[in-house]
């Protein structure tokens, strides 16, 4: 695997909170047309040089990286809602203390 990839970021037109995780090099081009689709048409988001040990809001960085060293993308999909008010509730009593 490589030590570093320069990624880069993609948000949906079509889905709120979804995120298409691919390397700048190889573009979208791994990704499976019918996942295209369904995404709809992709936003660039930003680009950064993603490393194992580079902390991230909602996934494992070396989990992303593997992602796409073996299919050549990550989807980061919405996170469930349960979780997403637990995280802000979570959020909210940190700013509190």
């Amino acid at each position: 695997m490589s030590e570093k990839i320069l990624c880069e970021v993609f948000k949906s037109s079509r889905k709120e909170e979804m995120y298409l995780y691919v390397d700048k090099r190889k573009g979208l081009e791994p990704v499976p047309e019918l996942l295209m689709e369904t995404f709809g048409k992709p936003i660039a988001v930003f680009t950064m040089i993603l490393t194992a040990d580079k902390a991230l809001a909602r996934a494992s960085a070396a989990d992303i990286m593997a992602s796409i060293n073996e299919k050549g993308f990550y989807l980061q999909t919405p996170p469930a809602k349960e979780a997403y008010l637990l995280d802000v509730h979570r959020a909210h009593v940190n700013r509190q203390q």
